[in-house]
């Protein structure tokens, strides 16, 4: 709560490489205290079919291109669920200081505390097996390692 007795959203951010359990822990956090989850893969996701028509016409920039979508649209929802005085999860590598910057920069502007998460893999060796187990599914994680 604020010195006026107002409660300032919080804005939770996973931080990680992929596999190490970002997602799943954004989802119990989530449920457990029944914030939005804004997780990136979901826009990512969105963007398939356009990808696999741009690779055609310019594959060396079509994956940056939809990558960076992804994360416009994200960063537009977090913003207005923030400005609009609700607290969000947001599940994200953050792997690009500039995301991160851009995080704290909307909590500032909303007044939203900020919560950070950095997951690790604990055990390095399984991390590999899941990661290799994840890009040899295929499936809906088809734009991740």
């Amino acid at each position: 709560m604020d010195r006026k007795g107002e409660t300032k959203p919080i804005l939770i951010a996973m931080k990680g490489h992929p596999g190490t359990g970002k997602s799943t822990l954004a989802n119990a956090i989530t449920k457990a205290l029944k914030y939005p989850l804004i997780d990136k893969d979901h826009f990512r996701d969105c963007t398939y079919t356009i990808e696999q028509a741009l690779m055609k016409a310019c594959p060396s920039t079509a994956t940056k291109l939809l990558n960076d979508l992804s994360y416009e649209a994200m960063w537009r929802v977090i913003s207005t669920q923030l400005e609009l005085g609700l607290s969000v999860v947001v599940d994200s590598p953050l792997s690009r200081r500039a995301h991160l910057d851009r995080l704290l920069e909307m909590a500032s502007q909303s007044g939203a505390r900020v919560v950070i998460i950095e997951c690790r893999p604990g055990d390095e060796a399984e991390w590999r097996r899941r990661l290799e187990e994840r890009g040899a599914a295929g499936g809906s994680g088809w734009h991740k390692p």
